[in-house]
């Protein structure tokens, strides 16, 4: 999936007048996003990645555009508050914990994890920032 399928995809999901179902609603979904760098610091372009949720096998798939930047959008909804996610990029895997506010309808969901090399870095504290970056304003 292209940065621009993935962005024009969350974008419509975020932004969206009348939602469909609930399906659209920002609680019926998780977001991984980050970048994929080489040992060296530069951006992999054209790596594709796996999100899978431990509890069921289910895979979300993506890929890396020039930048090395990825947003993988995974159905998870309140009641998967702690469920346990696996990302694969090639041979590195990186175990993550689906953490948020069950409670909360308004704010976007999920985690940014940057690949530096062979280490996989979780940093949640930009995910908001990052998300803002990438496809503008991240609350409806």
């Amino acid at each position: 999936m292209t940065r621009a399928v993935a962005l024009g995809l969350l974008f419509v999901l975020t932004l969206a007048g009348t939602p469909v179902s609930a399906e659209h609603e920002v609680y019926y979904r998780y977001v991984v996003l980050g970048f994929v760098k080489d040992a060296k610091g530069h951006a992999m372009s054209g790596r594709e990645l796996e999100l899978i949720r431990d509890k069921t096998g289910f895979a979300y798939l993506g890929a890396t555009d020039a930048q090395g930047f990825f947003l993988i959008i995974a159905r998870l909804g309140d009641e998967s508050a702690g469920e346990g996610l696996t990302l694969k990029v090639g041979p590195a895997v990186a175990r993550l914990r689906a953490s948020f506010d069950p409670a909360n309808h308004r704010d976007d969901r999920g985690t940014r994890v940057d690949l530096e090399g062979a280490n996989f870095v979780e940093r949640s504290a930009l995910f908001r920032s990052t998300l803002v970056d990438a496809v503008g304003t991240a609350q409806r």
